[in-house]
């Protein structure tokens, strides 16, 4: 149980991209039709993201076990740990959307914050711009992240590994 537990380090940011691009569009969906489960299924996606990398999200499954597999692109390796804070990110986000909307009945909140979320997927996905690893980034800088936590990432964002 021990391995079901981990977040995958290093990630492939091809596969981390194409998640985003699911998430966006998961997340356009429900700006368009409103319904609430799937608000339930984007924070369980980001919960099971947080928690074992792809291994328990559907999206993150389908995505390094069917789409990135078939691509002809060649795998870019990036560093996990700040890829599994920006899912920490749209966790707290879409856990606070989905009991703003189900709990509360606060639609426009949380249709503000699951626009927020397109925006950050959509960056992630179109131009490989992570707000979470940025946002990790400076927590690094301001030493609020302890080193010991990423390695790779004190080499200015280098990449560290060849596939």
């Amino acid at each position: 149980m021990g391995s079901l537990f981990r977040f995958p380090n290093p990630v492939n940011e091809i596969s981390s991209r194409l998640v985003a691009a699911g998430v966006a569009l998961m997340g356009l969906v429900f700006l368009e039709t409103g319904r609430p489960w799937l608000l339930v299924a984007l924070a369980y996606g980001f919960v099971a993201r947080v928690l074992t990398g792809p291994t328990l999200s559907p999206l993150g499954l389908l995505v390094t076990k069917v789409i990135t597999p078939r691509l002809p692109f060649t795998t870019r390796w990036v560093p996990g740990p700040p890829k599994r804070f920006a899912q920490a990110i749209g966790a707290a986000l879409t856990i606070s959307a989905a009991v703003l909307e189900i709990g509360l009945g606060q639609t426009s909140w949380a249709f503000g914050l699951i626009v927020l979320l397109v925006i950050f997927a959509t960056l992630e996905a179109v131009f490989a711009f992570c707000m979470g690893c940025q946002v990790f980034a400076i927590l690094m800088a301001l030493h609020l992240i302890p080193e010991e936590v990423c390695l790779e990432c004190r080499i200015g964002w280098q990449q560290p590994y060849t596939s």
